[in-house]
């Protein structure tokens, strides 16, 4: 009988991690004792990819740091006085506790943010209310009291927070003074204070680059902060605060650092368990956005930090539907699918710029793998930490 099935995305349970946990084994093991299930029950094969999320990566290795080590550093590098702090993102779990520790360092802070969404598209307000206002969000700055006045008290549709109120009273509660501006540009914080934190994730390099052009003293991203210990805390020399999640009210977990030996280890063990060759991944984030509210989830700086070379590289796949509706329109049933297999086994190894290939998604294998895996292990409670992927690398020819 042909086969019927393709891709298979399985969650893996597994023991609560701690740090300085044997994670290797514990991974290892988990798949093994998985694959045993009499219900839910699975062989392994070549090119299996197993997947760990970060954060019991990052808990294992105990790479978390306090609010007091990141006030340290930052007190170091800007000189502790009045600090701008431009476009974060709107998140208690992501850099609220970031943002205590940034007050903790400095006497004042000026907070800049975009409107009328973070980079993450965490909205303020909406749109068409910025337009129906008159407002042009590339050229107008707002003062907090002209937010108010025009817009009020507004709260995150999802989690019922007025972040402007939440980051302003957080910075007060940690000593420091403040005052809120909304503004688009990264250069109108020069105008309040020529020390500057760059806080968003991805469009940080442009941000950076424009305020130092315009003359700022001091210019940080939040790779920045954190990227060496501070009286032996965690850090991460790539990222630094960025990828960091709240472990407590006091305290982040950090993006894991030096994993590549932790996903080679894995592969090896495997291979010696299993006699399979199976491919490791570590994943954050995935890179895809809530068609509801709007949010890109991808707060993290990378999708996978750490993999084994056999995830390296782009799909190269042909479209099925195409060749149905153009190279073999005429033909039908076994017919139709003896030529699409064909086709598929004669297919060139670089399909880039193939109009066959049109319409598949050209983005890197592990960009596609590590969102495939955090809509499997979710961030909640199921317990499912490590993720089981079957037949990623199959297409219609495989038995």
């Amino acid at each position: 009988m042909a086969r019927l099935v393709g891709t298979i995305s399985r969650g893996i349970r597994a023991p609560i991690i701690r740090e300085g946990d044997d994670l290797v084994s514990i991974v290892v093991s988990s798949l093994l004792d998985a694959s045993k299930d009499p219900e839910w029950g699975f062989h392994f094969r070549d090119r299996d990819i197993v997947c760990l999320t970060e954060a019991i990566v990052a808990r294992c290795q105990g790479n978390y740091a306090t609010v007091a080590d990141i006030a340290a550093d930052v007190k170091k590098k800007t000189g502790g006085k009045t600090v701008g702090v431009v476009f974060p993102i709107l998140s208690r779990n992501r850099f609220a506790v970031c943002l205590k520790g940034i007050a903790r360092g400095v006497k004042k802070i000026v907070l800049q943010l975009s409107y009328p969404a973070d980079e993450v598209g965490n909205q303020l307000i909406d749109l068409a209310e910025v337009e129906e206002k008159g407002l042009d969000p590339f050229k107008d700055v707002l003062s907090l009291e002209q937010y108010r006045s025009l817009f009020g008290e507004r709260v995150h549709r999802f989690t019922g927070v007025d972040y402007v109120s939440y980051y302003q009273e957080l910075i007060k509660e940690c000593g420091a003074e403040v005052e809120v501006i909304f503004a688009n540009d990264p250069r109108e914080i020069l105008k309040h204070t020529d020390v500057v934190i760059a806080s968003d994730i991805h469009t940080a390099p442009r941000t950076k680059r424009l305020l130092k052009q315009a003359g700022a003293k001091v210019v940080l991203g939040l790779d920045e902060i954190l990227n060496a210990p501070v009286n032996g805390s965690g850090f991460n020399e790539s990222f630094g605060l960025l990828g960091s999640n709240k472990a407590t009210e006091f305290k982040v977990k950090l993006f894991p650092r030096d994993a590549q030996g932790l996903v080679d280890e894995i592969q090896a063990r495997l291979l010696k368990e299993t006699g399979k060759n199976i491919e490791v991944l570590i994943y954050g984030d995935g890179g895809f956005k809530d068609p509801v509210g709007g949010i890109w989830e991808f707060a993290d700086p990378v999708v996978a930090p750490f993999y084994t070379k056999g995830l390296e590289g782009t799909p190269n796949e042909l479209k099925i539907k195409y060749l149905a509706d153009n190279d073999f329109k005429d033909l039908n049933g076994e017919e139709l699918i003896s030529a699409i297999k064909g086709k598929i086994s004669e297919k060139e190894s670089n399909l880039v710029g193939k109009m066959a290939s049109e319409g598949t998604t050209p983005r890197r294998l592990t960009d596609l793998i590590g969102s495939l895996c955090d809509l499997t292990s979710g961030s909640g409670d199921k317990g499912t930490p490590i993720v089981f992927i079957q037949g990623y690398f199959d297409n219609y020819t495989a038995q």
